[in-house]
């Protein structure tokens, strides 16, 4: 061993000794445990009760060691898409990996009566919609925002909020509880941290941040070994394809499901995973990774009078503009970065208007009514170079599809089901950009990079377990996913599946599969709402009312309710007409036909997939 140095520090000649002789003898786990004990020891003494304290702490064995005590971290998500739930992940896989107590929750499960408990809390919570909580976190935040929270002075906590600048209330879920728990008396451990779609940066910094701020050695209560923490961790193995690696899957199918003359465009497309080791359940969804559109991508150069072999910087790579443009940056919606962005390079006096406080409204209307073509086409910016255009653009981010298949039945197979976004503004042909990207991918040897994404709360019940399916249009994917495997496998419990569109002729999506499954008695029953073949228009939720004797029944005898459609109209839309159905035929006033699909929720067996 080599003797260490003596650094002329508090210590006598003797203690040093002492210390060097004890130190140089320590394998690697008990030297990060004689850390953490000197640590405790000096937060002990800080507050006074170093002496007893010391008397009561008993020398660890060379087979178990004991280490001091650190606060307990709670690290609570609230996830939509999966995102805040993977970030999550990885706060506590390193707060394990520095020996940090933690225990990872999901408000979708968390138990509100322990919030009085807590110690230290990181929050990680993302928007959904116009500043809606995800839908799994809605009791959560109705008990933190109610009268019942209650007065959190012992806790200490920091949220990390995910949204999309493109929505007014940016952010607002974890806004609201960042206010929320500093009216009921928390501390806050830093200031609330907002990112946009592009988060990975700023998450990563925000997490190091945390972890470093709550090592054993700055607390004062419990804690773990670290070398503990570490064997602890159980988390799996991540994919070997994912977001940031997607896998090339082949197009093994693209075909158009809607008929002649139908007023959309919706496709059923079947992708291969073969020897990509990826796998799914019913109810998950495929991440595809888009790419722009390349008559978008020429008409943005023309504009800007830019070649497309330009050379840009991203993360420190060199590509060319049109690549760039392609594949790395959103170009089509107008995000608050790049209006301020543009305002600035131009100077243009409307635009300028647009970023006053009180023009929150206006600056929206005009987001909604523009894309970032229209601006530039609009507001031209002379002799603006490559990298200058770039720095407003956020990276083009992943759309997530409900998988529209089972493994079980379909192998190394993945299908979606897709409505293609087309449109005019400003009288120029307009596409989404994903659908617009899937739709063109018809040819033989086309290939679509893909990833799974988990959905754990749209998942199947037991086969024995009864399910009301509920859908409006490509809404039906999962569903088509859920038969299949009930199929499979013979399950037991009945499946009912409301389904709306706007024409039986043209838009009965997998019609000839839902008859077949019906026939055999996979299905047990199906009504359909189609709203323009006859007056007054009927939807979905219009044929629950109608069965809303049978609808209550099943739930009385444990049937789980499925949604899964938009999140403006449909998804309100349904839960109303099933508050009418429990107050109605479970004579309850409307306070009790609210609690009861409340607690529904909170069993899990009110499940919504929303977008």
């Amino acid at each position: 061993m080599t003797k260490l140095e003596f650094p002329g520090s508090a210590l006598t000649t003797d203690q040093w000794t002492q210390v060097n002789q004890l130190a140089t003898s320590l394998s690697h786990e008990q030297a990060i445990w004689i850390s953490g004990y000197f640590a405790g020891l000096s937060n002990r003494a800080r507050i006074g009760a170093a002496a007893s304290d010391v008397a009561e702490l008993a020398p660890p064995s060379q087979n178990s060691l004991t280490a001091p005590a650190t606060r307990l971290l709670t690290v609570l998500f609230a996830s939509e898409t999966g995102n805040s739930k993977a970030l999550a992940k990885t706060l506590v896989e390193r707060a394990k990996a520095k020996g940090i107590e933690v225990r990872l929750a999901d408000m979708a499960d968390y138990k509100t009566r322990g919030l009085k408990d807590e110690q230290d809390m990181l929050v990680i919570a993302s928007t959904h919609g116009e500043g809606d909580a995800p839908q799994t976190a809605v009791g959560f935040f109705e008990f933190l925002e109610s009268r019942k929270a209650p007065k959190l002075p012992q806790l200490r906590y920091a949220v990390l909020a995910l949204g999309d600048s493109t929505y007014e209330k940016y952010c607002e879920a974890g806004k609201r509880i960042d206010r929320r728990l500093e009216e009921l008396g928390a501390q806050r451990l830093a200031d609330r941290v907002d990112c946009d779609v592009d988060y990975e940066d700023a998450a990563e910094a925000w997490i190091a941040a945390r972890v470093a701020g709550l090592t054993p050695a700055a607390q004062t209560a419990r804690s773990i070994p670290a070398s503990t923490a570490v064997m602890q961790s159980h988390e799996p193995a991540p994919a070997t394809f994912d977001k940031k690696h997607p896998f090339q899957a082949a197009v093994i199918d693209n075909i158009v499901l809607t008929g002649r003359g139908s007023t959309k465009e919706t496709r059923h497309i079947e992708l291969s995973l073969a020897d990509s080791g990826l796998t799914y359940q019913p109810g998950d969804a495929l991440g595809i990774v888009p790419r722009n559109d390349p008559a978008l991508v020429e008409a943005v150069l023309e504009k800007l009078s830019l070649p497309a072999d330009a050379p840009v910087t991203v993360k420190q790579a060199t590509t060319s503009l049109g690549e760039a443009l392609s594949a790395t940056f959103e170009i089509t919606a107008l995000t608050p970065r790049f209006l301020d962005h543009w305002a600035d390079i131009t100077g243009a006096a409307e635009l300028q208007s647009l970023r006053a406080p009180d023009q929150k409204e206006a600056r929206a209307a005009f987001q909604h009514d523009h894309h970032i073509l229209d601006v530039i086409s609009r507001f031209p910016a002379s002799g603006i170079d490559a990298a200058q255009f770039v720095a407003g653009l956020r990276p083009l981010q992943p759309r997530l599809y409900s998988i529209a298949s089972s493994l079980a039945a379909a192998p190394d197979e993945v299908h979606l089901t897709v409505s293609t976004v087309r449109y005019m503004m400003h009288d120029l042909p307009r596409a989404g950009v994903a659908s617009g990207y899937l739709a063109a991918c018809t040819e033989a040897d086309a290939t679509i990079p893909v990833y799974v994404q988990s959905n754990d709360h749209f998942h199947l019940p037991d086969d024995d377990v009864p399910i009301l399916m509920i859908g409006a249009g490509t809404g039906v994917a999962p569903y088509r996913a859920f038969m299949q495997e009930r199929e499979v496998r013979g399950a037991s419990g009945r499946s009912w599946l409301f389904f709306g569109e706007r024409n039986f002729r043209s838009d009965f999506l997998y019609q000839v599969e839902w008859q077949e499954l019906l026939k055999n008695g996979a299905l047990s029953r199906l009504d359909l709402a189609f709203s323009r073949d006859a007056a007054p228009k009927t939807y979905v939720q219009d044929r629950l009312r109608r069965q809303g004797r049978d609808v209550y029944a099943w739930l009385e005898e444990g049937a789980y309710i499925y949604v899964c459609g938009d999140s403006a109209h449909m998804a309100p839309d349904v839960h109303a007409a099933l508050t009418d159905i429990v107050a109605e035929h479970g004579s309850l006033d409307r306070d009790e036909a609210v609690a009861y699909l409340s607690a529904l929720q909170r069993d899990r067996r009110y499940r919504l997939d929303v977008y």
